[in-house]
């Protein structure tokens, strides 16, 4: 083994490793500088905090301009763009286990890890196929028998995995190839589960999907530049470089955006619109009859806030409501995601996951708050459909079929009425 690249776990060898010390985490090479050649050249007199700044500054900018151009693309690439997103975070997190798992060279930790991605995304999205594309499944005869026997396929294959983990078993070495089959499927549940999780979101109209990633954007920029230009007090060990001030800079400009991008894309069909599939066209559609969540209401002011403002009502969205919600929890309980992720870094003493963006990080560093956020997402609107509303919503649509259910009622109960009679006496 080489030296320094092995793990010591609880139980093993003679005693335990205490503490984050140098024996229980593999050597990790250094990460690259890969940020563009003429950028560095621009930047070159500029001190390494100032160069920093600004380089993260342009890459963040470059990426919030793609995004954008994403969107305006349509739900199908913003599909494809969550998927790319998802494996490449998973390769970031299996690489750092393979680095260990590697040094014993033992087999088909890498194959076995990327077979069960496969797996995982195969349940995951034949469910969303079976759920939003029913036309297209009516259509085609082999998609209807994929469909059916969906979930038996899907665990048909992943036994096919766990087989496969069960024969690479090599003596001496149980302990740690149990250690990263856990790995992986931990990987599996904070990656790809929650990757599906935003495409439900998007499902349920773009603006679940764009207002909550906008906004986590948001907090992640403004905490920078508050505890950049403001920062004395730190926040929390596991990231030494986070603020106070950025912390509640960063929640206050991020409640104030999502209000008013809440009300700026309230106003359009495509956002706020599920995006359905249309099989004639074999397009994505997102045309309908807006919620009431996306209409102007009328809302009294508290006592309180009129005298001081002199107003008594006010015009809003009722979405612009939620989006505070949305917007409290990407700026108070979101960062425990960036924290989670720096305690995990410091566990295997490694700055970044990657070094794909430059300034950044890799793309899990961008992402580590936003898969918590998709799942707070998830809940809310799951939460917000069996609420009140939902079942004022189904009495008013009994009370529109009022007469026609009780004509039916009427029709089986006389049937009822008519095959008691008979039993009563059968030689009528």
């Amino acid at each position: 083994t080489p030296p320094g690249a092995r793990l010591a776990f609880p139980g093993e060898g003679e005693g335990e490793m205490e503490g984050d010390s140098k024996a229980d985490t593999p050597d990790v090479p250094p990460s690259n500088d890969n940020t563009p050649q003429c950028l560095n050249k621009a930047l070159e007199g500029l001190s390494s905090r100032w160069k920093n700044w600004w380089i993260r500054g342009i890459l963040s900018l470059t990426m919030i301009i793609g995004f954008f151009l994403i969107i305006y693309l349509g739900p199908i690439m913003l599909i494809l763009v969550v998927m790319g997103v998802q494996i490449k975070c998973f390769h970031e997190i299996i690489t750092i286990g393979y680095r260990v798992y590697h040094s014993y060279d033992l087999p088909w930790f890498r194959t076995l890890s990327w077979y069960f991605l496969i797996c995982v995304n195969y349940f995951f999205y034949g469910e969303t196929v079976a759920d939003y594309f029913g036309a297209l499944v009516q259509r085609e005869e082999p998609l209807q028998f994929l469909v059916r026997y969906h979930r038996f396929i899907s665990f048909a294959l992943y036994l096919a995995g766990f087989c496969m983990f069960v024969l690479s078993l090599v003596k001496k070495h149980y302990r740690l190839q149990f250690y990263m089959f856990a790995w992986t499927h931990v990987t599996l549940l904070i990656v790809v589960t929650q990757s599906h999780l935003v495409i439900q979101n998007l499902f349920e109209g773009m603006i679940w999907f764009i207002v909550p990633i906008s906004i986590v954007i948001c907090n992640d920029i403004m905490a920078y530049l508050f505890g950049f230009f403001f920062g004395r007090t730190p926040l929390i060990k596991l990231s030494p470089k986070k603020t106070w001030e950025g912390f509640i800079g960063g929640f206050f400009a991020t409640v104030v955006f999502s209000f008013f991008f809440a009300y700026l894309l309230s106003q359009y069909q495509y956002f706020v619109c599920p995006v359905e599939y249309n099989s004639e066209t074999n397009r994505f559609a997102v045309e309908c009859e807006p919620s009431n969540l996306f209409m102007i209401q009328e809302y009294t002011l508290p006592a309180v806030v009129q005298n001081a403002v002199r107003w008594k009502t006010v015009n809003l969205y009722p979405f612009q409501i939620h989006s505070i919600a949305l917007s409290t929890f990407a700026s108070l309980i979101g960062p425990f995601g960036g924290f989670f992720a720096s305690g995990f870094k410091r566990a295997f003493k490694i700055k970044d996951f990657a070094d794909t963006i430059p300034g950044h990080g890799g793309i899990m560093d961008r992402f580590d708050c936003q898969y918590l956020m998709a799942t707070f997402v998830h809940v809310y609107i799951t939460s917000e459909d069996e609420g009140p509303e939902r079942h004022a919503g189904v009495e008013r649509e009994l009370g529109q079929h009022k007469g026609v259910l009780s004509t039916a009622v009427a029709h089986i109960w006389v049937q009822c009425l008519a095959l008691r009679e008979k039993c009563r006496h059968p030689h009528r």
